[in-house]
């Protein structure tokens, strides 16, 4: 739920949520405004200068992007800054007087920034020596995970998500009524493992909840019961629940979803694993929640110790497993990397298919943000380019770049120099072109096709920099030069990747702490895949229009009709062209239904791939229909003719087979 529609449509699921939407050839990408100022004074971070701020830039930015309401935190100095709200919980859609926004009263659903909690109730386990960072996680469950490789799953690969799962999507989100079961969810058709643990990072819904299920193994107790007790209890957090549905006390008090401002109210989403994102809170529970993560002395007992807080907000991995990826941003034990202006930044994103969140943390200035938005609005992509201008403006105005200084993710003032030679640039550059698809996959199955959208082309220039159309998680393209032997950032911006080679070929581009590009099959690329399956439909639609067209001209000319010989290898080739478009149909409707957080029944899913055999299957007698209009010789048209329906099923077979669309494995 990261950037919800990120890899998965909402793209959602499934980061987000964000799509990486297809960007022009362009060779010289427009400047970036992201590049750090020249030192300036900072604002003042007092409630005065924050509020002048936000009335400034939410009201007008909720308007333009089509979005219902909002509501904010920010904590500083040990002491929470302001509390806002703007827009509207409840738009009066269906004839109700519109209801604003009160950050004190109204809850919002946050997504992923739930992990946050679920990260921090495991990391109370392995404070009490009850949990083992670094034990293989089969100790802590009743069930066991799929595994393709031999190394141990452990607690700190689901917390950084290197557990090295593939994405799932079935029941991810249900509707009001559906009923969440934590253990039921992590056993039905778990996703496959497929990358080795620790080295690729994957953002995983699965693995967090994993480590959720965990806390209850080990506690004793439910999950959303020993994050009440022992987050939320502790922090006086009395306006935030991980239940599903709400309790009687804060059901009335929750926000509206929506798609738009303009849009009716949506349902009360039913997270399906609900460690990775059923949380719903209001703003000064979350300002409780990001000082306590700040060491402040929030309610009687301390939710976690110095050092343990300590641990959990540095990078969780290090070379001995990422190997040359250590050099890009880092998951935490549980939060991402945000760094900024050559500040440490940590934070989380999170998005269901109406609410939007970003909470970040500054753990040496002592401060935070917490903004969450209950419509998605004119485009996740908009809605997510909102969130990061909102909180790289929060980072410029207070926390400005410091002359002298560095970050992980945003170099100081003045850049640090190169520090590599130009040959093993240009070398490492040639090993990085190519087309690559978020790590953030499924490969087990139909869905295979998602990786046809969102994919990004990464080319060398002239003068050895790297081309990246478009960067990822935006519609823009983007240059990145190299600051240390695998280590690239972008050029007039504080964008940092970092990859890793093998065998003399990229395998690995990370850009953000969970996310990483990994290379295309050749097979499966986009210049490949996308003409054949188009050419081969649109010649099978036409063949199709093409017969009662022929039959009728026929007709009119009073010719015989076609002598029966080929009959039956022309009767089973239209079948089987007529199979092949429905299955296509078939297929993106499925896609449409799937990407909208509908189930599909295993029915209307087996009927599609029947057709598709069918389709497939429709080769052999199109290649005899070929032969024989050959050995007839019945004229070139029909020949041609002949051999264009055979190329089409083929066309289509190849897909189908090369996308996995006759898998037996049709969970999703």
């Amino acid at each position: 739920m990261r950037r919800l529609g990120a890899a998965l449509a909402t793209a959602v699921v499934v980061g987000a949520g964000v799509v990486g939407c297809g960007a022009g050839a362009a060779q010289e990408p427009a400047a970036t405004s992201d590049a750090p100022a020249a030192a300036v004074e900072p604002g003042v971070l007092n409630a005065g200068d924050v509020n002048a701020w936000l009335d400034e830039m939410l009201p007008a930015a909720l308007e333009a992007n089509d979005i219902a309401g909002a509501t904010v935190a920010v904590v500083n100095d040990g002491g929470t800054v302001t509390t806002r709200g703007y827009g509207h919980v409840d738009t009066g859609d269906k004839g109700a007087k519109p209801v604003p926004v009160d950050p004190k009263q109204h809850l919002f659903r946050i997504g992923s920034v739930s992990k946050l909690a679920t990260a921090t109730a495991a990391m109370q386990l392995v404070q009490d020596g009850r949990v083992d960072l670094d034990a293989d996680i089969a100790g802590y469950l009743d069930f066991a995970i799929p595994r393709k490789f031999d190394e141990p799953i452990t607690l700190r690969h689901l917390l950084t998500h290197t557990a090295g799962f593939e994405e799932r999507i079935a029941g991810l989100i249900g509707k009001e009524g559906t009923r969440a079961v934590l253990r039921d969810a992590l056993v039905t058709d778990p996703p496959e493992q497929i990358y080795r643990p620790g080295t690729v990072p994957a953002y995983s819904n699965y693995g967090n909840s994993l480590a959720g299920y965990i806390v209850e193994r080990v506690s004793g107790i439910p999950f959303e019961e020993y994050v009440d007790r022992n987050v939320f209890d502790r922090l006086g957090m009395t306006s935030s629940s991980f239940a599903q549905p709400l309790p009687a006390d804060l059901a009335g008090r929750v926000s509206n979803g929506y798609d738009n401002a303009s849009s009716p109210a949506g349902y009360f989403e039913i997270i399906g694993t609900p460690p990775a994102g059923s949380m719903s809170a209001s703003a000064p529970d979350m300002a409780r929640f990001m000082l306590a993560h700040l060491g402040e002395p929030v309610g009687d007992t301390p939710i976690l110790d110095k050092p343990t807080l300590d641990l959990m907000h540095q990078p969780a991995l290090d070379a001995t497993t990422l190997g040359t990826l250590a050099g890009a941003p880092r998951m935490t034990l549980g939060f991402f990397d945000e760094s900024r202006n050559g500040r440490r930044i940590i934070g989380h994103g999170g998005d269901t298919l109406y609410f939007h969140t970003h909470l970040q943390i500054y753990p040496e200035e002592g401060a935070g943000l917490f903004l969450s938005l209950n419509s998605t609005g004119t485009s996740s992509l908009a809605n997510h380019q909102l969130r990061q201008k909102l909180t790289k403006a929060f980072a410029d105005r207070y926390f400005p770049a410091v002359p002298g200084t560095a970050a992980n993710n945003g170099p100081a003032t003045e850049p640090a120099a190169l520090t590599t030679d130009a040959s093993g640039t240009a070398e490492r550059a040639a090993m990085a072109a190519g087309t690559y698809e978020s790590s953030r996959a499924i490969e087990s199955n139909f869905l295979t096709l998602i990786g046809l959208s969102g994919r990004t082309t990464v080319s060398v220039r002239d003068d050895g920099r790297l081309l990246l159309e478009p960067r990822p998680m935006a519609d823009t393209a983007a240059v990145y030069e190299e600051i240390e032997p695998w280590v690239w950032r972008e050029v007039g911006g504080q964008e940092t990747i970092a990859m890793r080679a093998v065998d003399g070929q990229v395998e690995t581009i990370v850009f953000d702490s969970a996310f990483a590009l990994v290379p295309v099959e050749t097979a499966r690329s986009t210049y490949l895949a996308i003409p054949v399956i188009i050419g081969s439909v649109v010649i099978l639609l036409l063949t199709v229009l093409a017969w009662p067209v022929g039959a009728i001209g026929r007709r009119l000319r009073r010719r015989a009709p076609r002598d029966r010989a080929g009959r039956t290898a022309r009767i089973l080739s239209r079948v089987a062209v007529g199979c092949a478009l429905l299955a296509v149909g078939g297929w993106v409707g499925s896609l449409v239904l799937i990407m909208g957080l509908e189930d599909l029944s295993t029915v209307s899913m087996r009927s599609v791939q029947v057709a598709q055999l069918i389709g497939l299957l429709g080769v052999i007698p199109a290649a005899v229909w070929l032969v024989d209009d050959v050995r007839r010789r019945v004229g070139w048209s029909r020949t041609a003719g002949s051999a264009l329906v055979l190329l089409a099923l083929a066309g289509t077979g190849w897909f189908a087979v090369e996308f996995m669309l006759l898998s037996p494995n049709i969970s999703y």
